[in-house]
């Protein structure tokens, strides 16, 4: 869902890579390629809607398997390294492709709470990598936000701040605001893969939608791979009698 809404802009982008193609002797000549970028990510698409069509678990894992390589070639393309969709895609892509290979392997039960737990430390390594990059003077300031977000960008949070208030005031906002995001992630970051899992998922849901919902729309195709993963870290965890069922496999096992 995420890569799907990201087509919007792809397509867009997708014209501007033909149109004007760059030349960088740090990429080799097929990862500047845009028709290598064309069909990375038309695969990748087609491979995440195929497998949200099928429940056969070759299939299944044939599919997640073509889309994680497609992603891994879009994280290396001059096109599309710098998105935050395709890592955050492949990270959940790689989740995917870890939990086909375990259906019909283990008891229901412990990939049940495996696969919660591994969405939980997906969730955290995330968030973790989103607030390292923050850790600057620049933004610790607010003025990297303010400057992106605050001074002109039309979203209906900005505009509504910038009615009701003055420049100094709106400075003084942002500085808040990003030390806020700041310190939530790198809580996050450091607690959500060893909290209970069904109460990171949560926190994870929480998190996923205000990004989008308090700054892009078009963030959505960041954040909605990690919701799914959220939401399976919630529907993954075991309850009571599946924490019993897990004790007793592994007891057996060992």
């Amino acid at each position: 869902m995420g890569l799907v809404w990201k087509i919007q802009f792809f397509w867009w982008s997708d014209r501007v890579y033909f149109d004007y193609r760059l030349r960088d002797p740090f990429f080799p000549d097929w990862l500047e390629s845009p028709w290598t970028l064309r069909i990375a990510f038309v695969a990748a698409v087609m491979c995440g809607v195929g497998a949200a069509a099928t429940t056969t678990r070759l299939v299944l894992t044939a599919l997640t398997g073509v889309e994680l390589v497609a992603l891994s070639v879009l994280l290396v393309h001059q096109g599309s390294y710098n998105d935050m969709t395709f890592l955050t895609s492949w990270w959940t892509s790689l989740w995917c492709l870890w939990l086909c290979s375990q259906l019909d392997r283990n008891a229901s039960a412990i990939t049940a709470s495996r696969g919660a737990r591994l969405a939980s430390v997906v969730l955290s390594l995330i968030m973790l990598g989103a607030a390292a990059g923050k850790w600057t003077s620049e933004y610790w300031s607010g003025n990297v936000l303010y400057e992106i977000y605050f001074r002109d960008r039309q979203f209906w949070l900005f505009d509504f701040l910038r009615e009701r208030l003055g420049e100094a005031e709106l400075k003084q906002f942002s500085m808040v605001h990003s030390r806020t995001v700041i310190v939530v992630e790198t809580i996050a970051g450091m607690m959500l893969w060893c909290i209970p899992t069904r109460l990171s998922g949560w926190i994870g849901l929480m998190l996923m939608l205000l990004i989008p919902i308090t700054n892009n729309w078009l963030l959505f195709s960041v954040t909605m791979s990690l919701i799914g993963l959220s939401w399976a870290a919630i529907r993954l965890s075991p309850t009571p009698t599946h924490r019993t069922v897990v004790s007793l496999s592994e007891r057996r096992a060992s």
